[in-house]
């Protein structure tokens, strides 16, 4: 990936071709589904921004379409970036559990001496689980109870009884559950391979190929440190492992200059990308939204240094063009959007328009209020 820049592009027009690929500019029609594979994962720390980030990429869309998707098989919950839960695509999601799952952390000498389960013993308890599983979703109590009825797994009630958080991340990562509907507030987990359209655990380096070029497809222009950020940073995949990975797919990359940065896209996607035009788009995202967590909060491109704060406390964005410009929040009957000081004012007919189009998202009329100097 050392070739010579082969072309030059504005961050801009990259920025315009981005957000059509991410369903932004102009907003898609895709499924739930085709929402949540378009961006490879979506967090689930807080359901409502998971839905408000899947809702304001559909035309048209209706609150609880994100749960539904989640019952029906449309899209699977687990813990993946960050060891944080992830909504992913049943076709796409085993590719980003296999390279989570890479660091076999179950292995480590502290987590065999915590939970008293050898490497050798691990198979044997996936199966377990698995069985317990097998007549339908449990809450963690429920799994624990199964689970340690065999006398193998009966020193794991206490670790059941605290909410097993880190015992159960690696039978995510390894294919055996993933989290199912809710149940009476509480948490759920459900066998992946009852997912009728669930594609299984990948092996690894057909799970690392898919990964990278899925995210050139969808975060390009990209460079090498995005990459490493995107599956190493966030799934320890290892970089030795991303290099090659990189370097597999050498031949179907494409250098730009991309306002002195060489940044790749895959070849396809080249001639899209030239002939996009820069966007003046105003769009309201969610804290955290995979917009800005795609490319790493540290990508000026997107988020400028002096904006990033902003970005890390998981305040709702305005972005312009791309470009993070602003925050808002709903105050009663009014969105109150806060532009920053160190730039040109958001478009006033852009607010308006985001507005009215939230509003039809949250299913009752607010107005713009604008402070600082938005």
């Amino acid at each position: 990936m050392e070739a010579r820049s082969e072309a030059s592009v504005s961050w801009p027009r990259a920025l315009a071709w981005r957000l059509g690929r991410q369903l932004l500019d102009p907003v898609g029609d895709e499924s739930v589904g085709g929402v949540v594979q378009r961006l490879g994962a979506v967090p689930a720390m807080d359901d409502s921004l998971a839905e408000l980030a899947v809702r304001t990429r559909r035309t048209r869309s209706r609150p609880g379409e994100l749960a539904e998707a989640l019952a029906d098989g449309e899209v699977v919950k687990a813990f993946a970036f960050r060891g944080a839960v992830h909504y992913l695509s049943p076709e796409d999601g085993g590719a980003y559990l296999a390279l989570r799952a890479a660091g076999r952390q179950w292995e480590r000498t502290s987590w065999v001496d915590f939970y008293g389960l050898t490497p050798q013993a691990w198979p044997a308890f996936r199966t377990a689980v698995r069985e317990a599983l097998s007549g339908g979703p449990l809450t963690v109590a429920e799994l624990g109870a199964a689970v340690t009825r065999h006398r193998d797994y009966r020193h794991l009630r206490a670790v059941f009884d605290d909410g097993a958080g880190t015992l159960v991340k690696p039978l995510t990562w390894q294919g055996d559950m993933g989290f199912g509907p809710p149940r009476g507030g509480r948490a759920t987990f459900q066998r992946l391979d009852t997912t009728p359209r669930w594609q299984g655990i990948p092996d690894l380096d057909e799970a690392g190929h898919h990964a990278v070029e899925s995210y050139f497809r969808s975060y390009g222009p990209a460079t090498r440190d995005h990459v490493h950020y995107w599956l190493g940073n966030g799934l320890s995949a290892g970089r030795r492992r991303i290099d090659g990975w990189l370097a597999s797919l050498s031949e179907r990359l494409v250098p730009l200059d991309v306002d002195g940065t060489t940044a790749y896209v895959l070849h396809e996607d080249v001639e899209a990308l030239l002939a996009a035009e820069p966007s003046n788009e105003v769009r309201f995202l969610p804290g955290h939204d995979q917009w800005v967590m795609g490319p790493g909060t540290k990508d000026e491109s997107v988020t400028p240094a002096s904006r990033r704060d902003a970005v890390t406390r998981k305040a709702n964005l305005v972005i312009v063009g791309g470009v993070v410009s602003g925050t808002w929040k709903v105050r009663a009957d009014h969105v109150e959007v806060t532009g920053f000081d160190d730039d040109r004012p958001v478009p006033r007919q852009g607010l308006e328009d985001e507005t009215r189009r939230l509003g039809s998202i949250l299913g009752r009329p607010v107005r713009l209020a604008l402070a600082g100097s938005a």
